[in-house]
């Protein structure tokens, strides 16, 4: 990759603390949740305030694609208007483009199977290198063919019949989260229902899981999951939602970490007092790293005074949360180990690869181990820091440029795939009075 292949984007950089209250629409993973349990269900389905990001609209393609109708409705909010969601038979033939989404080219494929005809899938170069073996294997395990010439990975096609059978299944689940929530999305539409157990060393990002297991049950879907590693989802209705899509958490966390790195505060407006969202490890993260975190019903607000600590961390139930935290600790006055996010690897790119090459690169300390970081004191200088088609690196580029003169963050365009606002709402941060950051 070379510098000049695309345009880089000058980090701002800030001379004192921040003070501001930043809005940010809903969150990616409850709205792409919504839309497929919107698509099998019984009765039409409205999402208030959904996200609009390039994963969200290819999500929302794919159901289209496979014979849903999704309009536009009511007045256009801060974000954009809600969406109606009218489900229709699950047709095929159709091409699904899953771009760099997990969410996409795993939860749409088992809801694919319900379909009556073939569903072609395939997505972004480095969509081809992600994990998908569980999930193919798993769909052939319910009696669906599934074409991938024998390579395990996208692009495939599966050749539904208009119905799955269900019953029980293995998977080993342990590379993502996504397979157990794929199939449990889908499950309540198989004939007998499904029976799923993981098998293998721990599932990552659990909480995502719990907010698959909550989502299903708000659709009035009977599902249990007293047993550890194993859920039975009972076959029967899926009922409609007319449901506010909560911010997204995990998209909080650079703009957070702008007051604990710059000093200052900021507030991020509608944040739940309960919720799955892994962002909210944010709360316990931050404080941990020297910063006064208060959640009340102004929302979630974050002060720090530019001062910040290492910490010493198992972040396998939040790793999206990783980059961010991985800037702040490489501006931190003592070491910090990041522990439990191996699974990072077969993310939109190896992550933990990727960190340490960037924050290296700018000078920093940084050390791979097999499931994480060591990432020690060291001043750090400008450079290029390259995002690697990866969202969540361009962020953390973000957050080093505010502290350290000179950063310039390549292929910025790329946090469009949650978050297409990022650099308006950055920047209105940083130079707006309080109350900035609202569109």
């Amino acid at each position: 990759m070379s510098d000049e292949a695309t345009e880089n984007w000058p980090a701002p950089t800030v001379e004192g603390p921040v003070s501001a209250t930043v809005f940010l629409p809903g969150s990616k993973s409850l709205t792409n949740r919504y839309l497929v349990l919107a698509a099998i269900a019984d009765e039409p389905s409205r999402l208030r305030a959904p996200l609009r990001s390039r994963d969200t609209l290819l999500m929302a393609e794919a159901v289209r694609s496979l014979g849903t109708d999704l309009q536009d409705a009511g007045a256009t909010g801060a974000f954009g208007a809600d969406w109606l969601i009218t489900p229709g038979r699950l047709r095929g033939p159709a091409s699904i483009n899953v771009g760099l989404a997990g969410t996409v080219m795993r939860f749409v494929p088992p809801i694919a199977a319900l379909a009556d005809g073939d569903i072609f899938f395939d997505g972004d170069p480095h969509a081809r290198v992600r994990p998908m073996g569980p999930i193919i294997q798993a769909l052939r395990g319910l009696g669906i063919d599934v074409d991938d010439n024998g390579g395990g990975r996208l692009p495939f096609t599966v050749k539904g019949t208009g119905s799955v059978r269900g019953g029980t299944l293995e998977i080993d689940s342990s590379a993502s989260s996504q397979f157990v929530s794929a199939l449990l999305l889908a499950g309540a539409r198989f004939e007998d229902g499904l029976t799923l157990r993981h098998v293998g060393g721990q599932v990552p990002s659990e909480p995502h899981v719990t907010m698959t297991v909550e989502a299903l049950r708000d659709v009035g879907v009977v599902i249990d999951d007293s047993e550890p590693d194993v859920w039975r989802v009972e076959p029967g209705r899926v009922g409609g939602l007319d449901v506010m899509v909560e911010p997204d958490l995990s998209n909080a966390a650079p703009f957070l970490a702008a007051a604990m790195v710059a000093g200052g505060q900021v507030t991020i407006p509608g944040w739940p007092q309960y919720t799955t969202q892994a962002g909210d490890h944010l709360r316990d993260l931050f404080d941990e790293m020297g910063a006064d975190v208060t959640l009340d019903r102004d929302g979630l607000t974050v002060r720090g005074t530019g001062e910040v600590y290492g910490l010493d961390a198992d972040l396998s139930a939040a790793g999206e949360l990783t980059p961010t935290i991985a800037a702040i600790a490489a501006l931190a006055g003592t070491p910090s180990h990041l522990r439990g996010i191996a699974h990072l690897r077969g993310h939109e790119t190896d992550r933990l690869k990727a960190l340490a090459t960037e924050l290296n690169r700018l000078g920093g300390n940084v050390t791979e181990t097999e499931d994480g970081l060591i990432i020690k004191p060291a001043p750090l200088r400008g450079g290029v820091f390259h995002s690697y088609a990866d969202h969540r690196m361009a962020t953390a580029g973000a957050v080093i440029g505010l502290k350290v003169p000179g950063i310039s963050v390549e292929d910025i365009g790329t946090t469009a795939k949650t978050l297409p606002e990022f650099t308006q709402l950055w920047e209105r941060m940083l130079t707006g009075p309080d109350g900035a950051g609202h569109p």
